[in-house]
């Protein structure tokens, strides 16, 4: 079991205190000694030899002061080694484990700093996205933008026109270049987003009640502007659609304003959101693309008769070529006939043969070529 430093030190104090009282006690004990006997003549050889015994005493005691004061130390010294031996290998410990733990929070730092710089950027972002929508004609375009986008995505190039002018003077966001009927189909972009923020933030009964008729008023005023200005008689078809590009403010009109979307029906305009404008574009997609195959038709079917002439002259020309191949066959064989013939008068009158030709000598000379050279 090991001693503390503390501990060894209260010892050696306590010790000497021990030594100074006994002196103490001593020293009064002689001088009472003296006092009651300063009148015998013992006296002072009594005090001299008392003197003598404490010199004797308080020697013994200095010098075991000092061997245990020396043994303190070297304990001390001994305990102050194992100590700072002790307190350099935790520092190093410790020294080692601060290094990596401080390399592991430098890597996470710097993570953190990644992580703060995007979270700037989204800040920054939100801020430019909540600048853009708090301004109408900022607004507005954003919309646009946002319908642009979705029409690019849905429908042919030629089958759209953006920033369209119609007859009135008026000028709508896009128009889509649908056959008759029904006939081209406005699409105008409306946003309103600060009706529904109003109703959204609204705290108390009053407030909610106030929003929603502000709600109403707005979108209201938005389907009467696209029955008026985009819905033409000989131009455009009988009903256009009013695009919100937002998601909440579509889902919040038709769960709690339904009556403005019947509204919206009588009036032949069709809210839709960015999801349901896809789908009603596709839907018209199909519509552009069934009328295309109707107007080819007919050229369809010019195509095919012109194709089955073709075929005809080539049915005809296949023929004259084969009656030409059949001709020159049968004049060939009319070669190789008069070959032969040309063949035995030469082989006979290489032999000096000038009789009449028989016919053996004819089928003899047809199953056996004539060699002519020598």
């Amino acid at each position: 079991m090991t001693v503390s430093t503390e501990f060894l030190v209260i010892i050696g104090g306590l010790f000497l205190l021990i030594i100074v009282i006994l002196n103490i006690w001593l020293i009064k004990s002689a001088l009472q000694k003296v006092s009651t006997n300063y009148v015998s003549q013992n006296s002072f050889k009594e005090v001299s030899d008392m003197q003598k015994e404490l010199f004797g005493a308080m020697h013994n005691l200095s010098e075991n002061q000092t061997v245990t004061h020396s043994q303190i130390l070297s304990h001390i010294e001994s305990r102050m080694g194992n100590v700072q031996k002790s307190i350099f290998d935790t520092l190093n410990t410790s020294s080692t484990n601060t290094a990596k733990v401080l390399g592991e929070l430098q890597h996470r730092l710097v993570s953190i700093d990644k992580a703060q710089s995007n979270l700037e950027k989204l800040s920054g972002d939100v801020l430019s996205l909540q600048d853009i929508l708090s301004n109408k004609q900022t607004r507005g375009a954003f919309g646009e933008i946002q319908l642009n986008d979705i029409v690019l995505k849905a429908l042919p190039a030629d089958s759209y026109t953006f920033q369209a002018t119609l007859k009135n003077g008026k000028r709508v966001d896009c128009l889509i270049h649908l056959p008759n009927p029904p006939g081209p189909i406005a699409v105008d972009s409306k946003f309103p987003l600060e009706a529904f923020e109003l109703l959204r933030k609204s705290t108390n009964q009053i407030e909610k009640t106030k929003a929603e008729q502000n709600f109403r008023f707005s979108v209201r005023a938005h389907i009467k502007d696209i029955s008026e200005k985009y819905i033409l008689e000989d131009q455009t078809a009988e009903g256009a659609l009013m695009f919100l590009p937002s998601e909440a403010v579509y889902a919040e009109l038709h769960s709690n304003f339904s009556e403005v979307v019947r509204e919206g029906f009588d009036a032949r305009v069709w809210i839709v959101s960015p999801t349901t404008c896809m789908a009603t574009l596709n839907t018209m997609r199909a519509v552009l693309k069934d009328a295309r195959m109707r107007e080819q038709a007919g050229k369809i079917r010019s195509e095919l008769s012109f194709l089955y002439s073709d075929v005809q002259r080539l049915e005809t020309r296949v023929n004259n070529l084969d009656r030409h191949f059949t001709m020159a066959s049968k004049d060939l064989e009319e070669v190789k006939i008069s070959a032969h013939k040309a063949g035995g008068r030469a082989l006979r009158l290489d032999r000096f043969e000038f009789a009449e030709e028989n016919q053996e000598t004819v089928e003899v000379f047809r199953k056996k070529p004539v060699n002519l050279k020598r």
